[in-house]
């Protein structure tokens, strides 16, 4: 898998993005969308683990809650999924 196509990840906060398998992003990114598409709203740890375990039965290769963490921000960063304001621990919605 070394010449496997790569993305490169957006921050919310504008810092630097991360490279990493455009498999593996899209992968990860079809499970969060999935389960914060079917959720009014949900904290980002309902999410986290409700995303690890579907890609444990999945058996995706590497540490999953690096990749939702990662994901995630890219997500918020363009503007698909978006931070309920004033809720802590903070919520998810589809924008």
């Amino acid at each position: 898998m070394p010449n496997s196509e790569k993305i490169l990840t957006l921050h919310p906060a504008g810092k630097k993005g991360v490279n990493i398998s455009l498999e593996k992003y899209e992968q990860v990114r079809k499970v969060l969308l999935d389960i914060v598409s079917n959720k009014p709203k949900i904290t980002f740890s309902d999410m986290a683990d409700l995303a690890e375990q579907k890609l444990t039965v999945q058996q995706f290769d590497g540490k999953p809650l690096w990749y939702i963490t990662t994901i995630k921000l890219d997500l918020e960063a363009r503007g698909i999924i978006g931070r309920v304001p004033k809720t802590s621990p903070h919520q998810l919605i589809v924008k």
